[in-house]
C-alpha cells in the first residue's frame, strides 16, 4: 500500500497545516478547543489564590481599600466632586470596572512569555490562552460586581439619591467592550514583548496613567471644557459614564459615545488578532 492510500485510509480528527494569509484567523479552531478553555479558565482562577492566606476574598478587599484611599483621598483631601453620589459608592463603580480592564489587559499582554514552555511543547490555538485570561477574570467581575451592589443597598437604605435607569440594562454590552478592548491592547502588547522586553516595564506604569485619564475618580462633568477632548477620546470614558448613568442614575451616557467605544474595540481586536498570529509563528526564536 503507498503512502498516499495509507493516508487516505486514517480518518484524521484535526489535520495541522501552516497559515499561509495573513487574514487566515482560524477561529474554526479555537471554538474546537473550547473545552481548553474552560480547563485554562479554571487553572488562572485556582492557581491566583491558591497559596494566599486570605484567598478569595482579596476579590473584596482589593477594591474596597482601593476605594476607602480614593475616599479619603480625592474625597475628603482633594474634594473632587462625584456628581452628587456618595463618595465611596462612586469609586467603587469605577474601580469594579477598571478592575476588570486592567486585568485583562495586564493578564493576556503576559501570553507569549508565560506560557512559552507550554507553547513549544504542544499544539493548541493560542488564542485560546488569552480568551480564557478574559473568561477568569469575568468571574472575579461578577464577585466585585455584587460587592457593589451589597453598597449599592447600604447607601440606598440610608436615603442616598441613587436609582436605576434604563441604562443598566446595557451592562453585558458594558463587559463585552471592556473585554474586547483589555483583550485587544493585550495581545498587541503581547506580540510585541517578544522582540522588545522594554514593554513590559511599561504596562503597569501605562496602565496607571490611562486610569487617571479616565473618569474613575472624577465625573466627566468636572472636566474643563478646553480638556474635555480627553476623556472624549478615551474608549473606556462612555463604559464608565454609562455604567453609573444605569446604576447611580448619574452620568453622561449616549449611544453615539458608546457607538464609538464599539468600533474602537473592534478595529483594536482585529489588528490585535492579525499581530497575534502572525508573531506565533516565530516568537518561540525570540522569547
Amino acid at each position: 500500500m503507498t503512502v498516499n492510500k495509507i493516508e487516505q485510509a486514517e480518518d484524521w480528527d484535526l489535520i495541522i497545516t501552516p497559515r499561509k494569509k495573513w487574514w487566515d484567523l482560524q477561529l474554526r479552531d479555537v471554538w474546537q478547543y473550547r473545552d481548553l478553555i474552560a480547563l485554562f479558565v479554571r487553572r488562572d482562577f485556582v492557581s491566583r489564590y491558591k497559596q494566599t492566606i486570605l484567598g478569595p476574598l482579596w476579590l473584596i478587599i482589593q477594591p474596597v481599600m482601593n476605594s476607602l484611599v480614593f475616599t479619603v483621598v480625592f474625597g475628603n483631601i482633594a474634594r473632587l466632586p462625584t456628581d452628587g453620589l456618595p463618595q465611596m459608592l462612586f469609586y467603587l463603580s469605577g474601580t469594579v470596572l477598571w478592575s476588570y480592564f486592567s486585568n485583562c489587559l495586564t493578564g493576556t499582554s503576559q501570553t507569549f512569555i508565560s506560557n512559552a514552555h507550554l507553547f513549544g511543547k504542544v499544539y493548541f490555538p493560542r488564542l485560546v490562552t488569552p480568551i480564557s485570561i478574559v473568561i477568569s477574570n469575568l468571574i472575579t467581575l461578577a464577585i466585585q460586581f455584587v460587592l457593589f451592589m451589597v453598597f449599592w443597598l447600604f447607601f440606598y437604605s440610608r436615603g442616598a439619591d441613587i436609582y436605576f435607569t434604563s441604562w443598566a440594562l446595557a451592562l453585558p454590552l458594558l463587559v463585552l467592550l471592556m473585554a474586547g478592548l483589555g483583550l485587544g491592547f493585550g495581545i498587541i502588547i503581547s506580540s510585541l514583548t517578544t522582540k522588545y522586553r522594554d514593554l513590559n516595564y511599561l504596562v503597569g506604569f501605562g496602565v496607571s496613567l490611562w486610569m487617571y485619564a479616565t473618569p474613575i475618580i472624577y465625573p466627566v462633568s468636572s472636566i474643563p471644557e478646553n480638556w474635555r477632548w480627553v476623556a472624549e477620546i478615551n474608549p473606556i470614558s462612555p463604559i464608565v459614564e454609562t455604567f453609573r448613568a444605569g446604576f447611580l442614575g448619574a452620568g453622561s451616557a449616549s449611544w453615539q459615545r458608546l457607538g464609538y467605544s464599539f468600533g474602537f474595540m473592534l478595529v483594536v481586536l482585529l489588528i490585535g488578532v492579525v499581530v497575534f498570529n502572525r508573531v506565533e509563528k516565530t516568537f518561540i526564536d525570540t522569547v
